[in-house]
């Protein structure tokens, strides 16, 4: 059973979401399918994000649509990115996207993991 959110608890700016569908389009990824959204154990601050792209929801998921792309977020990472802005860069220091996250008490100078 999914939660859909009709107030996002994570924003995705409009530069990210271009770039989600761009992938989309140029890996021939269905329409059907979603961003997948999350925080796993990891990396040098203890948590690193997770993106991936997924057909569906499963149990406990929350699903929050914006600027036409629909991310599926799993109850325990939701409580890490609680407020958390998904955004895209394409600036001098690299491409990618950007974890703009209010709850990171540190992060590692990469910017791909984070602790609270």
């Amino acid at each position: 059973m999914s939660n859909t959110q009709t107030e996002a608890e994570i924003k995705v700016t409009e530069k990210a979401a271009e770039e989600v569908k761009n992938i989309m389009k140029e890996n021939s990824i269905p329409d059907g399918y979603g961003l997948r959204v999350g925080v796993k154990g990891g990396g040098c601050s203890g948590l690193t994000y997770t993106l991936g792209f997924d057909l569906g929801t499963k149990e406990g998921d929350t699903v929050i649509e914006q600027n036409g792309v629909k991310l599926f977020v799993d109850g325990k990472s939701l409580f890490y990115l609680s407020g958390t802005e998904l955004d895209f860069t394409s600036g001098l220091s690299g491409r990618g996207f950007v974890f703009n996250n209010p709850n990171a008490a540190k992060t590692c100078g990469c910017g791909e993991s984070f602790g609270v």
